[in-house]
């Protein structure tokens, strides 16, 4: 029935504890590296009309569990990105002065995040297959630490680690030094700080953090990639340390998908994961259109639309997603408020 999504175990209320540490630790990194695409394979008609209430209960949990997860689909914006960060991490493998770096830059739910992950999860995989076994750590991932400090940077880095706890004793150089030193003896070759936003070099706050961040740059042999909404717009260039930053990497700009094949390929690859039983194949493609103006082409409100109206179909035993259950999901405000209006619909 179900291959690599957990369970029901009859938790109370039919709620499963999936709680994990998140991608920002190392233990939850790892999980999400080692974790297979979810699949689902859907029982026959005549053995799912047949269930009784509480195997069938369980069996539409682990579709809503199934439905929930996000599913990865290898647009060009993730080709593009883990492009060019597999060309960095080779030209830098024997620079020993500025190493090259990458910038990813967009709106909001343009599938930023998502393509720095599945960079960092290729390379380590890559990593994992040339040198098997040992304790290296091929990749570590942290977000900006809001209103950041040196200090908070350095603690993002020492949680990923998971090192022991760090006292207000230890002062921002114990704590950089010592996450530097256990990156170097883990062979640590990329670094990806998310949320870099957060980053404004027209505040002192902003240039302390980013000092900081250029020292890590200098100290650990590895490509840093960054990613954040619209960091040109942002402070992240302002002043010497901007330029600096600038003239150290490339740029790659994500947005919305414009209305073209490769949107319709979108919606099909995420047509192709539903498992309901009624959902007619195709009929998210022929609203492939409706589907573009409703999101504004960003993959996200995409992603949460469709898996939102799967859940809804399987809540409300209709098990079939159509234009007019489309339109009772709601999504984000910004793709909501950008849509054209919603033609009135038939009284009766």
């Amino acid at each position: 029935m179900v291959v690599n999504t957990a369970e029901p175990d009859g938790d109370e209320g039919g709620l499963q504890d999936n709680w994990t540490d998140p991608s920002t630790r190392l233990e939850g990194w790892r999980r999400f590296v080692d974790a297979d695409p979810a699949v689902f394979g859907l029982f026959p008609e005549q053995q799912w009309q047949a269930m009784p209430p509480q195997q069938r209960d369980a069996y539409d949990e682990a579709r809503i569990a199934y439905h929930s997860e996000l599913q990865v689909v290898r647009t060009s914006t993730v080709k593009e990105i883990t492009h060019q960060g597999r060309l960095l991490t080779l030209l830098n493998q024997r620079e020993h002065g500025a190493r090259r770096g990458m910038i990813v830059s967009g709106e909001w739910t343009t599938g930023k995040t998502t393509a720095l992950k599945q960079l960092g999860r290729t390379h380590e995989l890559r990593v994992r297959q040339r040198y098997p076994g040992g304790d290296r750590i091929p990749v570590v991932y942290i977000t900006a630490p809001p209103k950041g400090s040196p200090r908070k940077l350095a603690m993002e880095f020492a949680r990923f680690l998971g090192l022991p706890v760090i006292s207000p004793r230890h002062n921002t150089i114990d704590v950089t030094s010592a996450v530097c030193q256990v990156l170097i003896e883990a062979r640590t070759d990329l670094v990806l700080v998310d949320e870099i936003h957060l980053l404004n070099h027209a505040t002192t706050a902003g240039e302390d953090l980013s000092d900081h961040l250029k020292y890590f740059t200098e100290h650990l042999p590895a490509t840093f990639v960054y990613a954040g909404i619209n960091v040109e717009k942002s402070g992240l260039f302002t002043g010497i340390r901007g330029k600096q930053l600038a003239g150290r990497c490339i740029m790659v700009r994500t947005g919305p998908f414009p209305f073209t094949s490769e949107w319709r390929a979108l919606v099909a690859s995420l047509e192709n994961t539903l498992c309901l039983h009624r959902h007619q194949a195709g009929t998210l493609v022929k609203q492939s259109k409706y589907l573009h103006q409703r999101t504004g082409g960003m993959i996200g409100s995409l992603s949460h639309l469709i898996r939102a109206a799967a859940i809804s179909a399987i809540l409300d035993g209709s098990e079939r997603i159509t234009k007019t259950s489309l339109r009772d999901v709601r999504i984000d405000h910004n793709s909501e408020s950008d849509a054209p209006p919603e033609p009135p619909r038939a009284a009766g």
